[in-house]
């Protein structure tokens, strides 16, 4: 896939030295939903690498800073029916706070709608991760729902599974249309 440049930022697939990067923001991830994710060696961010870069043309992407080169996060979204595109992000918390979250999802909502024909993106977003909420909120989505106790990603001390509500945030290709030049 070609890589999407924006003012800051280079999204492109993943290579073998990215694997350090990687792995510093998927040993603890913030977000629960990553915790499945988790890595814990160098080998085992090497083959995220491998796996995520045999997915789909575009469905998971690399974010990098456009001045160094240096991997602050990845992109994903998964295509389902009637051109419905469930989407995520995950970036690593030492580049939260500066926007760019939101010049990469902007940048691959946008490539999606144009590029994938997507007509509905969605997101799911945990109900205490505000921050990505916030984002989708800039970003134009609006709240549909909320699943509650969705989804579980960690057990409790006796092994129980602990759910989570889950939001979910949408945007419409028309909506995306009409609100673009308007976006933050």
């Amino acid at each position: 896939m070609m890589p999407i440049t924006t003012e800051r930022l280079v999204l492109r697939n993943f290579r073998a030295d990215d694997a350090e990067e990687l792995l510093a923001y998927f040993r603890q991830p913030r977000a629960s939903c990553f915790y499945p994710e988790r890595l814990t060696s160098i080998q085992d961010a090497l083959q995220s690498i491998r796996e995520r870069n045999a997915r789909p043309n575009g469905a998971e992407l690399a974010v990098c800073l456009r001045a160094n080169g240096a991997l602050i996060g990845n992109l994903f979204s998964q295509e389902e029916e009637h051109g419905n595109h469930g989407v995520g992000w995950h970036l690593n918390p030492a580049y939260t706070g500066r926007g760019y979250a939101a010049e990469a999802a902007r940048a691959y909502l946008a490539f999606l709608f144009d590029q994938k024909k997507a007509r509905r993106i969605y997101a799911y977003v945990e109900e205490n991760n505000l921050s990505s909420q916030k984002l989708c909120e800039r970003l134009g989505m609006r709240r549909e729902g909320l699943l509650r106790e969705f989804a579980a990603f960690v057990n409790d001390e006796q092994g129980r599974p602990v759910y989570e509500n889950t939001l979910i945030y949408a945007v419409l290709r028309t909506e995306w249309a009409a609100a673009s030049p308007c976006l933050p």
